[in-house]
């Protein structure tokens, strides 16, 4: 158990002592960011990002305009330009909606570039699909599909990761994105993840990191990823269409827990884990009596859920 609290951690790390301004706008608090991103914004485009001062929040100037569109053009800008100075990587093209609740990002405040949103610590949502094989034969156990990431990604080049993953980009629900990224990232057909698909609830967290955290600059991940189980047949083998996959292979859930060991050299993408300690705990793989497992259920979902 501590060994899965490990893993959950690499996902749940805020700090008890840092300092945050809150990022606000039309009243709405949408992101945090520390006072030193606050001021490189502000600094970057005092007309678009501003504070009115040291104790205030950082919101958006009139010159960002009023609706969705011109706040994002506004945005996009400013982060244009902190990405062609180096400050911003692993640009996506992918735009993410930014709103105070999941609720309402279908019409929300503006849209800002994936590598973004952390700088501003907006929530940032997302689909994990736990691609499960279950055996006809009780003998035989239960075992989930892994991916090998590309070793060309821009954030955990090579490790290990979901069959399908991905953010939850702006103008689709849930179930589109879920089929979109089945169909591009494993082959897996419409028809196929249809059938087999289920919503399972979902886990949050929040962390404070990036290259820049000692110095103060770190970014605010603040996620709710939507986790669905997948039913796929003993024969079925997905393969790789979008570049972002080498391969893909099948481990035991015993596999799984191996690799949440500290010291396993080869384990899955930090925040795959939550999303299958939390399908280990609906399916009762872990006892209740088990030490720590309230702790755990706590955890699960410890970053803000909205």
């Amino acid at each position: 158990m501590d060994h899965m609290l490990f893993r959950i951690n690499e996902c749940n790390n805020m700090p008890n002592d840092i300092n945050l301004v809150d990022f606000v706008v039309d009243g709405q608090k949408l992101g945090k960011v520390t006072p030193k991103v606050a001021d490189r914004l502000c600094n970057t485009s005092p007309s678009i990002f501003q504070m009115a001062d040291s104790s205030s929040p950082l919101t958006l100037g009139k010159s960002a305009g009023n609706n969705t569109e011109s706040r994002t053009k506004a945005v996009a800008s400013v982060m244009e330009e902190l990405r062609d100075s180096g400050y911003i990587t692993g640009w996506r093209d992918e735009l993410y909606p930014v709103a105070n609740n999941f609720d309402n990002v279908k019409s929300p405040v503006f849209l800002i570039e994936r590598a973004a949103a952390s700088l501003l610590g907006v929530m940032e949502y997302g689909v994990h699909i736990n691609g499960l094989v279950i055996p006809e034969d009780d003998n035989k156990e239960v075992r989930m599909w892994m991916a090998r990431r590309s070793k060309t990604k821009s954030k955990f080049p090579s490790f290990l990761d979901h069959i399908v993953a991905g953010g939850q980009p702006a103008g689709l629900s849930l179930m589109d994105n879920v089929i979109k990224e089945c169909e591009e990232e494993a082959g897996i057909p419409e028809e196929l993840t249809k059938r087999g698909i289920k919503p399972a609830g979902v886990i949050s967290y929040e962390n404070y990191g990036g290259r820049l955290k000692d110095e103060g600059e770190g970014v605010m991940n603040r996620v709710v990823l939507f986790c669905f189980d997948l039913m796929l047949p003993e024969d079925f083998v997905p393969t790789a269409n979008d570049g972002e996959v080498e391969s893909f292979f099948t481990w035991s859930l015993e596999d799984i827990s191996q690799s949440m060991h500290p010291e396993y050299d080869d384990p899955i993408k930090p925040n795959c884990y939550p999303v299958i300690i939390d399908y280990m705990l609906r399916e009762g793989h872990i006892s209740p009596d088990s030490p720590k497992y309230l702790e755990i259920v706590r955890r699960l979902r410890s970053g803000p859920c909205c």
